[in-house]
């Protein structure tokens, strides 16, 4: 499978990874869990459905993390990107409607992206490459969206660390030296690329 997934007959799909590789995605899997943060903590069993939904409000501010910016961005843009936009009353609300949206989606995006990273941890806890030959991993009935899922989220989270857009990914990627502290991180950013089109292609 050369580190690529690949279809499983039955529907999934499969990729062949060696100790390694099983240790860089567990790694980023799990900074991409700390950079999420914690999860809201569960109600109690006889708590009041309705009054869980409205103490539930997430935040209204988006992040100051230019990472976490690229996870949770405003639903509606950002006034002040565009000049034209930037001020007045038409800016000030889509401030306003993105601080709605954002107040009582958040918390639920920020649970589902922490279920897709524990789900790419969970599924390489359980592999056991045997000698230095890799193992195959199997992902059926929702894996292939989570992973789907975290692999995005791992992207967007490098392209922020390394200040990537997508006008000038192919400058930024593939002309950086051997010696540029940055190149680990493009190469991680480019295999999980890879890994993320032919999961897309076996769906």
């Amino acid at each position: 499978m050369g580190g690529v997934f690949e279809p499983v007959k039955g529907g999934g799909a499969a990729v062949a990874l060696d100790e390694i590789e099983i240790s860089i995605l567990r790694s980023l899997a799990v900074q991409l869990l700390e950079l999420i943060g914690p999860g809201e903590p569960e109600p109690a069993a006889d708590a009041d459905p309705l009054a869980v939904l409205f103490a539930s409000d997430g935040p209204t501010e988006p992040p100051s993390d230019p990472a976490l910016a690229r996870l949770f961005p405003d639903a509606y843009g950002d006034p002040g990107a565009d000049p034209a936009q930037g001020s007045g009353k038409d800016a000030e609300e889509l401030r306003a409607r993105s601080a709605e949206f954002r107040r009582f989606t958040e918390n639920d995006l920020r649970t589902r992206k922490r279920e897709d990273a524990l789900a790419v941890v969970r599924s390489l806890d359980s592999l056991s490459p045997a000698g230095d030959g890799a193992a195959v991993l199997e992902l059926t009935g929702e894996l292939p969206l989570r992973w789907l899922g975290a692999l995005n989220d791992l992207r967007l989270t490098i392209a922020a660390r390394l200040d990537i857009t997508e006008d000038d990914e192919s400058a930024v990627l593939f002309r950086l030296p051997d010696d540029d502290p940055r190149k680990p991180m493009v190469m991680a950013y480019l295999w999980l690329g890879g890994l993320q089109e032919t999961l897309i292609e076996t769906l």
